[in-house]
């Protein structure tokens, strides 16, 4: 047992911290603290021998873009030891009693199970893969796609067969799919929903990826869902059974989402419907003694104030730092997420941040849109690509609530100005008219920002 570190020395109280999970949010916790609160003793428990995968690198290593799965991680267990922090990998925390301020913990490398106690709890325990619920998933072909371990597996099973099959259209299936188009396998892309990035983009963006793909050789078959998956050994093949046709594959990789890993505070701390911890502005939970952070959480998403589960690494690093200042006391508000993201597919980029019309429209939110299109600078410059953007905005008060964008030209850093906006609750009106920069290198005498927003203002005027 690791003696607690309630003591006092020379009239002054030690706080240990313990922090459960070591990711994006864990590290960027465990960082915060020892410079905010150098006098606090800060342990780390993670399962794994690694921290800091960061798995948006995958599809760069399947693809050959990246040489080494390694370079994937950012941090590591010896130089956060040096920086103070007590860390503890591969060691598995089994249960927590929250009234009581203590772990059960056991060491994977020795079967030692033990217990701990904390003064203040962070838990940054990430997310967990998607494993649909139909027969057959747990077939030795069929892969899952989120750590380090995965991602080496999927690479060795693609070496051995050309023909990959992808099993949904997000964040992850379309860039897997991009990864193997590139490096010339055969990909059939299968998508439960009507559109790909049915969580990022509108219709109209979507289309274009989808177009992209196809345009490579990638087969994208949506409104297809998988029933089941049923073993053909004898030829080395899992069939894939969906409400439209069946498939023969010999790989396939499942990329169905991420669910919060929570269960060893379910029934102590506040969850959502998604069993993600509920936080305040503080990032605390519902036990005035435990903090949250990462994809475990709930998070506020600005354009509807409302919480919503967003499991991306720029939430669990922002996320991870404020928790860590905010350990001893109220210091660093969380200013919530625009769920701001940014994808290469091919030679052109998909960035986009906010609420799509789609969302607005489930969750009952009225909001217009405006779609504008025209080259990203002046016709006389030389290469030139068009520049699509959707913005959309509340139709009452006219706050900009979202935008996508989509060019052959790298237009990523535009989504952070969009995402400044609608953390700043600015309406059209600002952002028709914000001082922006004109050189005939970058953008046309009015750029594409002011231009999309001058459209949505003769929209709302008219009506």
């Amino acid at each position: 047992m690791i003696p607690s570190s309630k003591y006092y020395f020379a009239e002054e109280f030690i706080m240990k911290v313990v922090i459960v999970g070591c990711t994006h949010a864990g590290v960027a916790a465990a960082k915060a603290i020892r410079h905010d609160h150098p006098e606090a003793e800060v342990l780390i428990y993670e399962r794994d021998d690694n921290v800091s995968f960061l798995s948006c690198g995958i599809a760069l290593y399947l693809g050959g873009e990246v040489s080494r799965l390694e370079d994937m991680f950012y941090e590591t267990p010896e130089h956060l030891r040096e920086l103070g922090v007590h860390v503890r990998d591969q060691h598995d925390v089994l249960r927590i009693d929250s009234e009581q301020h203590t772990l059960t913990v056991q060491n994977l490398r020795t079967a030692e199970v033990f217990t701990d106690t904390y003064d203040k709890l962070i838990m940054t325990t990430g997310s967990n893969v998607v494993v649909p619920p139909v027969l057959g998933v747990d077939d030795a072909r069929v892969l899952m796609c989120k750590d380090a371990r995965q991602a080496e597996a999927i690479f060795a099973s693609a070496q051995n067969h050309h023909h990959v099959f992808i099993v949904g259209g997000g964040y992850v299936g379309v860039e897997l799919a991009e990864a193997y188009a590139n490096t010339d396998h055969q990909v059939t892309l299968l998508q439960g929903h009507d559109q790909l990035l049915n969580n990022y983009v509108d219709q109209e963006l979507s289309a274009r990826v989808a177009d992209d793909l196809r345009a490579h050789g990638v087969d994208v078959q949506l409104e297809t869902r998988v029933q089941d998956f049923e073993s053909d050994d004898d030829h080395d093949q899992v069939l894939i059974h969906t409400n439209k046709a069946d498939y023969q594959a010999g790989l396939v990789i499942v990329c169905a989402g991420f669910v919060p890993n929570t269960d060893l505070l379910r029934g102590q701390v506040e969850l959502d419907r998604h069993g993600a911890i509920v936080t305040d502005d503080w990032l605390g939970t519902s036990d005035p003694d435990i903090l949250a952070a990462g994809d475990a959480c709930a998070v506020r998403f600005n354009p509807t104030g409302r919480l919503a589960y967003i499991p991306l690494a720029t939430n669990a690093e922002r996320q991870g730092h404020i928790a860590g200042r905010n350990v001893a006391s109220h210091v660093q508000r969380y200013p919530g997420t625009q769920g701001t993201t940014a994808l290469r597919l091919f030679k052109s980029t998909l960035a986009t941040s906010g609420l799509t019309q789609r969302a607005a429209k489930r969750d009952g939110i009225a909001v217009r849109a405006v779609i504008y299109r025209a080259n990203y600078r002046p016709d006389f410059m030389t290469p030139n690509a068009e520049i699509t953007i959707k913005l959309v905005y509340g139709a009452a008060d006219r706050r900009v609530l979202g935008a996508q964008i989509y060019c052959a030209h790298d237009i990523s850093q535009t989504a952070n100005m969009f995402s400044l906006a609608i953390q700043n609750q600015n309406t059209i009106d600002d952002l028709a008219y914000v001082d922006t920069l004109f050189n005939p290198h970058f953008d046309q005498p009015v750029n594409y920002l002011n231009q999309v927003a001058l459209l949505a203002v003769a929209q709302a005027d008219a009506e």
